[in-house]
């Protein structure tokens, strides 16, 4: 696989980085393909690499002391993950990065970007927002878990993935999310019988179409109802 400079420019840290730079970058990193289901990395291995996903779909994980795992972030191509190694030396891995289907990642390896960040003041400032922006986005992942009622919380998961992946349905209206009903636990941090027993429940009402490893959302106003709290 092949990457240009222009390539890189999607992925919102490098937006404003020159082609010199992107060409660096590229001569520094390899291409790591997996299968659906392995992993790029597990939480707690030292953070060697940042990887971008260039192809496919990857979910970041977290486990608790109890063992249960929350799904943190879904992955698409051209975004970052697991940049902490080029902020901080000697850094582990918070998270697990796990592969939803056959997918590929431009693994960069730390030290070298560390080094870049020292001479390249755009990128570290764009990666310096990024990482701002995702420690935002996980305090109010965890005030969900701390304060809504688990329904807000699952509409909440469904409204956003639609807003993240959601495919328009072409034939019947709907907007089709290709996770399952255990996906969706992971990222409430809620079990999968609750969840299964609130989709089932959605689902008699319309709101709803499930099948396998997939949920299609009919209504999605009346999902938005329920995750501000407005149906009990």
């Amino acid at each position: 696989m092949n990457l240009s400079p222009k390539d890189l420019k999607q992925v919102v840290v490098f937006q404003n980085a020159t082609d010199a730079e992107l060409q660096l970058i590229l001569k520094n990193s390899i291409i790591r393909s997996i299968e659906e289901n392995e992993f790029f990395f597990f939480q707690g291995d030292s953070a060697e690499y940042l990887y971008i996903l260039v192809t496919g779909q990857a979910k970041l994980m977290q486990s608790n002391p109890s063992g249960q795992q929350v799904n943190l972030r879904t992955l698409h191509p051209w975004q970052m993950f697991g940049a902490l190694g080029a902020v901080r030396a000697e850094a582990i891995y918070p998270a697990t990065a796990q592969a939803l289907e056959d997918s590929s990642a431009l693994a960069i390896e730390s030290g070298f970007l560390h080094k870049l960040l020292e001479t390249s003041p755009k990128i570290s400032f764009d990666l310096m927002t990024l990482m701002t922006s995702y420690i935002q986005e996980m305090q109010a992942r965890y005030r969900e878990l701390a304060t809504e009622r688990v329904e807000q919380r699952v509409a909440n998961a469904l409204i956003r993935l639609a807003g993240q992946s959601g495919i328009r349905a072409e034939k019947e209206a709907g907007i089709e999310l290709s996770f399952s009903r255990q996906d969706v636990a992971e990222m409430t941090g809620t079990t999968l019988y609750t969840v299964s027993r609130l989709l089932s429940d959605w689902e008699r009402k319309g709101f709803i179409k499930t099948g396998r490893e997939k949920i299609k959302i009919l209504k999605p106003h009346d999902l938005v109802r329920i995750a501000e709290g407005l149906e009990k």
